[in-house]
């Protein structure tokens, strides 16, 4: 055994790999339970890829028959309606981990110093998972898929002077058909999982250069014994590899029990005019994407169109998801950890998010003069967070920050 493994490091830094990654990769020993969604994320990650191509199998990228095969799928395949569920609850499932990732990286600082890139990539890595979930989301080419891409597509075609040729150039027509489906579905199933594994890739090499952030937001590379060793930190593997096997074990009885009894979870999931095969005579009484789009969708809807051009809402759309990369830069406090925190970032924090919940959920209700007032509102509450940001980190008291992680 010890033979065979020289014989691999001498041509494949195999062991090297190993401890640098994992076996003494030090960790804070004070994870909690927001550390979990990490490694939840690659988990879901590998499954959506696993699942996808045994989907790719049977699917059909053709206008006259992707309906008809992703029904053949579920009727015919010998366990293809549950590969099928496992892909579909798979999409709501990672945005889910991934949502609750982010909201770790906000209660903890852990964008910020020496995190910056981290969090850079990260972002990245979220806006291609939401163009692969969009791509995905038209190929099953029911009355949703269909209407939604139109919608969505159209928007294109409101950029000044370019507008008009951009959205051919994008549909490969001029209106949303076979080449479009075809289009989408080269890229959710070659060229964006391909982005997402490198971006994935780099994600976690840079996290593993500087160190994981923690609770208290301690830098534990500081304090080092004599052996170089952080005296407050753990091997990830087997400490953090076991305990995380435990988020693993949870995560897939929930994820479990909503596949088998309610794998369309009332139409959040898998949207009931989906379930119709997609007719471009027939326009759905109410358009809107599936629910980890529509915060943003909501924002595009909350502006409006200036000069009968709907250029200003989009800008809007994009504005609220680039603005998110700035977070490094326009975070103006001294300390890391909401736990040591003035008031007014914790109350900033909370209104955040409950502006991108209320958006998330307007973006799934029809358009009414009351849900349009209260979209804009909170889409003045979504951007003012980030614009009022160097403002309420630099005032009020913090507390002061341990030497050391407190082990809680």
């Amino acid at each position: 055994m010890d033979n065979n493994k020289n014989w691999i490091d001498q041509r494949f830094p195999l062991t090297k790999v190993w401890n640098e990654h994992l076996a003494e990769y030090y960790t804070p020993r004070n994870f909690n339970f927001w550390y979990f969604f990490g490694s939840l994320a690659m988990l879901v990650l590998v499954m959506q890829i696993v699942t996808g191509i045994f989907l790719t199998m049977h699917f059909k990228p053709d206008e006259l028959k992707a309906f008809a095969s992703v029904e053949y799928i579920m009727r015919d395949v010998n366990w293809g309606w549950l590969i099928r569920y496992l892909h579909s609850t798979g999409a709501s499932a990672f945005f889910i981990v991934i949502y609750l990732h982010m909201y770790r990286g906000l209660l903890y600082g852990s964008y910020k110093s020496p995190r910056e890139l981290i969090w850079i990539l990260g972002m990245v890595l979220y806006i291609a998972l939401m163009a692969e979930a969009f791509m995905g989301y038209v190929l099953p080419w029911g009355q949703m898929s269909y209407w939604g891409a139109k919608v969505i597509i159209s928007l294109f075609g409101s950029v000044p002077l370019i507008g008009p040729d951009l959205l051919v150039w994008i549909l490969g027509d001029y209106a949303v058909g076979d080449p479009a489906l075809n289009r989408f579905f080269s890229l959710h199933v070659i060229a964006l999982p391909l982005i997402l594994v490198i971006l994935v890739f780099l994600h976690i090499v840079a996290l593993h250069t500087v160190g994981s952030n923690n609770p208290d937001g301690v830098e534990i590379k500081k304090n080092k014994d004599k052996n170089g060793i952080p005296k407050d930190g753990i091997p990830f593997h087997p400490y953090y590899s076991v305990k995380d096997i435990v988020g693993v074990v949870v995560f897939l009885m929930i994820f479990s029990a909503v596949v088998f009894f309610a794998p369309a979870m009332n139409g959040y999931f898998l949207e009931h005019a989906n379930f119709i095969e997609a007719n471009p005579l027939k326009t759905p009484e109410h358009i809107a994407p599936l629910w980890y789009l529509t915060p943003f969708y909501s924002v595009l809807r909350a502006i409006p169109p200036m000069f009968n051009s709907q250029f200003p809402g989009v800008v809007g759309m994009f504005s609220a998801l680039l603005i998110l990369l700035a977070l490094p830069w326009l975070d103006r406090s001294k300390v890391k950890s909401i736990r040591y925190r003035s008031w007014p970032y914790k109350v900033a924090l909370g209104v955040f998010v409950v502006s991108f919940i209320t958006l998330g959920w307007l973006g799934m209700e029809p358009v009414t003069k009351t849900n349009s007032i209260l979209a804009r509102v909170f889409t003045v509450i979504y951007f003012g967070f980030f614009i009022l940001m160097p403002w309420f980190t630099s005032i009020g008291k913090t507390k002061e920050v341990p030497k050391r992680v407190t082990g809680k």
